[in-house]
């Protein structure tokens, strides 16, 4: 089975960081931080096999863009799936107890050129 090209934006890059330092230095949970920022990635990881595993989105209008939502421990990854190009493209990391409606709308969704 072909695998899937994973990208992610520096924007959802930047929110795993925000997420890591905030437990490791605001909690200061450094091992806890490490062990989640390993469970995101590896989620990540995995989305090059089987990507649409993963529901859509119920939030409009980015359930009907085909962005995809992946729940990992207390976070939400979100992505969409191009098939022609086999390529998952990872758009935001967000705390499950966020406003997701007002997260995604800040969400950009691919890479500047």
């Amino acid at each position: 089975m072909d695998e899937y090209t994973v990208k992610i934006t520096r924007q959802a890059e930047a929110q795993m960081a925000d997420i890591f330092r905030y437990i490791a230095f605001t909690l200061r949970e450094r091992g806890t931080a490490l062990r989640i920022l390993d469970s995101l990635e590896a989620e990540i990881a995995s989305l090059s096999s089987f990507p649409k595993r993963a529901a859509l989105t119920d939030e409009e209008p980015w359930h009907s863009l085909g962005i995809h939502k992946l729940s990992v421990k207390n976070y939400l990854i979100y992505f969409w799936v191009d098939e022609k190009a086999r390529k998952v493209q990872i758009t935001a990391v967000i705390h499950s107890r966020m406003n997701q409606r007002e997260q995604l709308s800040k969400m950009e969704l691919q890479e500047s050129e």
